[in-house]
């Protein structure tokens, strides 16, 4: 069936624009996943929407977020969940069938459902995912309402073994020497160049999703902005999209500006950070003392003009915790002004600087076809030829009237991810001025009340990694039923395994820094 008879047949969801729902089944699942892949679309996202404290056996739905040209398309295929975690699951006794085959990303995300919620895939690849041993045996957390006290012997995961003469392993992590989370890397490796690496993350998982279901809806920005901490905006944004979209309320034009506005320092910020980083993984100290000190001039203006440095609870259901600050945007547009002089400056620097671009050109690449083939997304997909942006593709309001330019290179190398980085920049420095400039006057903030009756709604927004999804089901009386957080990490953690092949070990640190993926998003 051709893409366009399923999104005839769904139904307009609240929320972010251009989402439609429809129920199928089994057989309906596949068919209309399949199609979405034949057109070019990508799994946003995949999980298990199950109430906490059913009974095994109990009904349930798998859902699955597919971005395509007509918009976003969720499935839902109801299912029942006997939990079979650990044991073989063949197609014929799977809870599901998987999207593996169609979607590379699918298989952790099947995975990690499995370790959650007991529900299996009909993928093979049935090792878990977020499980490290810290809860018991048999125990899912988002279907099982009580934990027993023992937890269940951390088990063994059977890493895939690259044989050969001269082929040994290299054990990194998952802690690791510097202050960043933690994440496992199982490198193989023939003297320094690498044949292979394999990932194991879920170190980090904190019961983010859970912890959701015991709030309210007006209380869930809260959570949402401290999913990730370098995408607070993106994610409390996302949350208060579909919140709004199940109390049926719009906030005002002016908070949308402001969102936006939001929204862009906090992609300046990124930026900043991670090219002065990239520029000390190649032993240009001088770049990272300049990109920091023009991220600390940000971090101030922001903080004049909104009121924080981090914009952790500025987003708020119904609008925005405050309006600019009498005279501050003022300095924030020198501030601005100041950041694209300098950080021009020392792009030209960077690229002049030979060193810089020996380490920079050629490493980690991503070819264009790998990355769509794999669902390269967000910036570092940008920078393999993927032009994907949700500022651009489903405009919402204020981003439909500023018309924001994509930064796309094809390169698919680390000097491509600094290149869309830059470019971004800039971009995201035009935006600020704009917002400055055109923001409707006006409240900045509407009266939220929460919705007396169940629902579900889809809040997606472009943050500075990629797309940020939220899935918000609400209960009865304004509560949580169930609320799905997915950062693009989740696609792009496969990828870096791809893009370390054929480089050497040294070069790990300065690859991984140019994707800059989180383990805290990603490890609910």
């Amino acid at each position: 069936m051709p893409l366009k008879r399923w999104f005839d047949q769904a139904v307009a969801l609240p929320g972010a624009p251009q989402v439609y729902g429809l129920r199928v089944s089994a057989e309906q699942w596949r068919e209309a996943a399949a199609a979405a892949a034949a057109g070019g679309g990508r799994l946003l996202s995949l999980w298990i929407d199950a109430a906490i404290g059913a009974a095994p056996g109990a009904a349930c739905s798998v859902v699955a977020a597919l971005a395509t040209d007509p918009g976003v398309l969720l499935l839902e295929l109801p299912i029942g969940t006997e939990p079979r975690h650990g044991e073989p699951a063949p197609s014929a006794e799977a809870d599901y069938p998987g999207l593996q085959d169609l979607f590379p990303v699918a298989s952790r995300l099947q995975r990690a459902a499995a370790d959650l919620s007991g529900a299996m895939s009909s993928d093979p690849d049935t090792r878990p995912w977020l499980c490290h041993g810290a809860w018991p045996a048999g125990f899912h957390p988002l279907r099982d309402s009580a934990m027993a006290d023992s937890a269940a012997p951390a088990p063994d995961y059977a890493f895939v073994r690259v044989q050969g003469e001269g082929v040994h392993e290299i054990a990194v992590g998952p802690v690791h020497a510097g202050i960043i989370e933690p994440g496992h890397f199982r490198f193989s490796v023939v003297g320094e160049k690498v044949l292979r690496l394999e990932q194991r993350l879920g170190y980090a998982h904190k019961g983010i999703e859970r912890r959701f279901s015991e709030l309210r809806l007006s209380q869930g920005h809260r959570l949402a902005a401290r999913i990730c901490g370098d995408s607070a905006v993106a994610f409390s944004w996302a949350y208060c999209q579909a919140a709004e979209g199940l109390a049926g309320i719009e906030a005002p034009a002016r908070a949308h500006w402001l969102r936006a506005l939001a929204l862009e320092l906090e992609r300046i910020a990124n930026h900043l950070g991670d090219l002065g980083a990239l520029a000390n993984d190649c032993g240009f100290a001088f770049g990272l003392a300049q990109f920091s000190r023009l991220k600390e001039l940000l971090l101030r203006a922001t903080e004049a003009t909104l009121g924080q440095r981090y914009l952790m609870d500025f987003i708020v259901p119904g609008g925005t915790r405050a309006d600019l600050r009498g005279a501050a945007p003022r300095g924030l547009l020198a501030c601005i002004a100041q950041l694209g002089a300098e950080a021009q400056r020392l792009r030209e620097i960077l690229e002049d600087h030979a060193g810089v671009r020996d380490r920079w050109v050629g490493a980690g690449i991503v070819a264009p076809a790998l990355a769509r083939r794999l669902g390269l997304t967000g910036l570092a997909g940008r920078a393999s030829g993927q032009a994907y942006d949700l500022r651009a593709d489903q405009p919402h309001a204020p981003y439909d009237q500023l018309a924001p330019r994509k930064c796309v290179r094809s390169g698919g190398d680390v000097a491509a991810r600094v290149g869309v980085r830059f470019d971004e920049l800039f971009e995201s420095c035009r935006l600020v001025r704009t917002i400055l400039e055109r923001a409707p006057a006006g409240a900045y903030a509407a009266d939220f009340v929460e919705p007396a009756g169940a629902g579900f709604a889809l809040g997606l927004i472009e943050g500075w990694r990629g797309p940020v999804l939220i899935g918000l089901a609400a209960g009865e009386s304004g509560s949580i039923r169930r609320c799905h957080a997915h950062d693009p990490s989740w696609q792009n953690w496969p990828v870096l395994e791809h893009a370390i092949i054929d480089n050497i070990v040294p070069d790990f640190p300065l690859i991984n820094k140019s994707f800059n993926l989180s383990y805290s998003g990603h490890d609910l």
